[in-house]
């Protein structure tokens, strides 16, 4: 298959992980912070920082101000409009979201009231999708609200287990929407995943480890959860990113 039949979107979790992205020739990237949660907002300065340096690559961002479920509340809701508008304001491509109702449904009240602020830029329903409980009923629920396309993993825990979801999910939304197969997207797995969904976008991080330049850590003190890895930053890199695409093509 040619390059220009699939579209690769990068979980960029800062600008340098944005640079590879984009030096791999990744369509687009998803700029995250918050990777342990599930991705929250990250901050103005990152947002501005990634749009000078994308120059060939499109710029996404997700709009979560918290992590844990997608129930939001109206000052919650309020916040990220101002995101989203900050976004749009910024020269930003597209956004990334999704609200839900307590029942697992889309909710669509919430997810238009927030559509009303995109404008111009494109919408991406983020994994919200695969905590939702009925996903057929879901996709056509998302197609009425004007979203571009769906981040999902088949509503498994990795995307290469949920094939038989993505694959129904693809047929069904046709030319409507676009179906982006993404959580665990590898080298390993990525060529069986489009084979057994006709799926042609891809969301995957392609991260590394970076060792700290720090000589002297405190062995006492945690800046997050006990236990947690903090001598090595995990960042995207160009060869990953440019050897998980080779595997398609």
């Amino acid at each position: 298959m040619n390059r220009n039949e699939f579209e690769i979107e990068v979980c960029a979790n800062s600008v340098e992980s944005c640079q590879q992205a984009q030096l791999a020739g990744a369509d687009r990237v998803e700029l995250c912070a918050g990777i342990p949660e599930g991705g929250t907002t990250p901050s103005y300065g990152e947002i501005k920082m990634a749009r000078k340096v994308l120059t060939s690559t499109r710029l996404h961002v997700i709009i979560r101000n918290r992590g844990g479920d997608f129930l939001y509340t109206p000052l919650e809701l309020e916040r990220m409009a101002m995101d989203i508008d900050l976004c749009r304001e910024s020269g930003v491509d597209g956004v990334v979201f999704g609200c839900l109702t307590p029942e697992g449904h889309i909710d669509r009240e919430a997810n238009a009231f927030l559509m009303q602020h995109v404008g111009n830029m494109h919408a991406t329903f983020h994994r919200a999708f695969d905590r939702c409980s009925e996903p057929l009923r879901a996709l056509e629920d998302i197609i009425d609200l004007g979203f571009d396309r769906i981040l999902t993993s088949g509503q498994q825990p990795t995307a290469d287990k949920g094939v038989d979801l993505l694959r129904q999910l693809h047929q069904q939304a046709g030319h409507r929407l676009k179906i982006m197969a993404g959580c665990g997207v590898n080298e390993a797995n990525i060529a069986m995943i489009q084979q057994q969904t006709g799926v042609t976008n891809f969301h995957f991080s392609a991260r590394e480890p970076r060792p700290s330049l720090m000589q002297y850590f405190n062995p006492s003190v945690y800046m997050g959860t006990k236990g947690a890895e903090e001598t090595n930053l995990m960042l995207t890199t160009e060869q990953r990113v440019k050897n998980t695409i080779a595997k398609l093509l």
